[in-house]
């Protein structure tokens, strides 16, 4: 069994200690041996970073942007191996892991072009024969922690952006899926990326993320996952005074109108909902429903949710995926049975037993249900979605507003008046009209409101934000 060692200062450095990553299609495949890195690791890894960042930030837009298209390139030339590899560790089918790892081609390509779009302003100055000039630098060391959920195209869309504007990067992958986070470490390593500039450590959050969010030579960190874990670290950085970007959980409402098309309104739930297994903090997990159009969008719903097919990630005939570890399922088979005790109707949502061991779950779809359940309030991430039947407009922009969250929201219509009001009012960061809650381009900036995200926005030009800091310089000629 192969080894996957942590890099290090441009080194690949074994560890004292490897967790199996298993493929949660089958878990008697063990996809292959990752190193758990330490505390120390950490420490010689932001070392490195810091020993590094000097002549980083003091290299040629030219520099960085080759290095970045090239990872761009290999990556798109490699996209099928390495989505098949996407699909043994995470579960999601061959074809969206094919189609990831062709997004993660597409971020790191769009930010080699930024390299070389560093921009900043020349004023003048209120005063005379004095200029001004406003700048924006690296920041510095960067920490990096990523999910499970898009375990090629997060590390990727926050990897590039990092060293497009001059930073050095400690990333952390997550430990069920260090996979696809090895494979751009080796791609960078294979593209030329000086030592230092980029460092992978894996391991445990709780071991080498707590370090790097603690480590009094990070100066920012960029955290994906769990609401708890994210106000964590923004107690931390606001302690230590560095910058923070967090993107959490959501709770995304998917509002269809009795004008919607029947059949896009359920294409894009349908899509929304439970494709990717439902593990995408941009799924639709609430569908809040006109009272005219309901019955007909439940029966065509529950007849499409049904006819899903649940299987093995790599067969082409699968549509859904497993669930990505026994925790998770178990997790989400308890709100099934939650959804049950809060009076809830609950089409499918058991566990399937296929013919090879793996953590697969029928889609779940709840009925009847109102928006002060459990099930409506709380982020299961798995192919569940409920049901709440609303009167009009205004009582289904007041239930879609009525969460903690805000990451993504969106709208089925006909009606010009009732979208344009919608993307008006809706508390969201991210606003869909006919079209599914997730699924985002990679040139615009993503993120959301309240307890979704703070800090500011990923992707696109907006990247910047985060990634760099400005300098504002005045010169006195004399």
């Amino acid at each position: 069994m192969t080894k996957h060692d942590n890099l290090i200062g441009g080194k690949w450095l074994p560890s004292n200690t490897y967790s199996e990553n298993r493929n949660p299609s089958n878990t008697d495949e063990v996809v292959g041996l990752y190193a758990q890195g330490s505390v120390d690791d950490v420490d010689a890894a932001v070392a490195a970073a810091r020993k590094a960042a000097p002549g980083w930030a003091a290299a040629t837009p030219q520099v960085r942007h080759d290095l970045l298209e090239e990872v761009g390139r290999k990556l798109a030339e490699r996209a099928e191996d390495y989505g098949r590899l996407l699909s043994r560790e995470e579960g999601k089918t061959l074809a969206e892991g094919i189609g990831e790892t062709m997004r993660a081609a597409q971020v790191f390509k769009f930010f080699a072009g930024e390299a070389l779009r560093v921009t900043g302003d020349l004023q003048a100055s209120v005063r005379p024969d004095i200029d001004v000039e406003v700048t924006r630098e690296p920041v510095g060391v960067i920490g990096l922690i990523t999910p499970w959920n898009f375990p090629i195209a997060i590390p990727a869309w926050k990897t590039a952006p990092a060293l497009a504007y001059g930073n050095c990067v400690v990333l952390k992958p997550a430990d069920l899926t260090p996979g696809c986070a090895h494979v751009i470490a080796g791609l960078l390593d294979e593209c030329g990326c000086p030592p230092g500039v980029f460092n992978l450590v894996m391991g445990r959050g709780s071991v080498v993320g707590e370090a790097i969010v603690t480590h009094p030579d990070v100066d920012a960190v960029s955290f994906t996952g769990s609401v708890a874990t994210g106000s964590h670290i923004a107690e931390v950085c606001g302690r230590l005074k560095r910058k923070c970007q967090l993107e959490m959980g959501g709770k995304n409402p998917m509002v269809v109108l009795d004008d919607a098309d029947l059949d896009v309104a359920v294409s894009a739930c349908l899509n929304g909902t439970f494709f990717s297994t439902g593990q995408r903090c941009t799924a639709s997990s609430r569908l809040i429903v006109q009272a005219g159009i309901h019955d007909a969008f439940v029966e065509k719903l529950k007849a499409a949710m049904l006819a899903l097919k649940v299987g093995d990630a790599l067969d082409p005939a699968t549509q859904i995926g497993p669930v990505v570890d026994e925790k998770q399922l178990s997790s989400n088979l308890a709100y099934v049975d939650l959804a049950r005790k809060e009076g809830a109707k609950v089409i499918g949502g058991e566990r399937l037993e296929l013919d090879v061991p793996g953590y697969f779950q029928a889609p779940a779809l709840f009925l009847e249900t109102t928006n002060s359940m459990r099930i409506n309030r709380e982020e299961i991430f798995g192919p569940c979605g409920s049901v709440i039947k609303v009167a009009d407009f205004e009582e289904a922009i007041t239930v879609a507003n009525d969460t903690e969250f805000g990451l993504s929201a969106g709208i089925c219509t006909t009606s010009l008046k009732h979208a344009r009001d919608f993307k008006r009012r809706v508390r969201a960061g991210m606003v869909m009209v006919n079209l599914p809650t997730a699924g985002v381009d990679f040139h615009v900036p993503f993120g959301g409101t309240r307890g979704s995200s703070f800090g500011p926005r990923e992707q696109g030009r907006y990247a910047a934000e985060f990634f760099t800091t400005v300098k504002t310089s005045y010169l006195f000629a004399g």
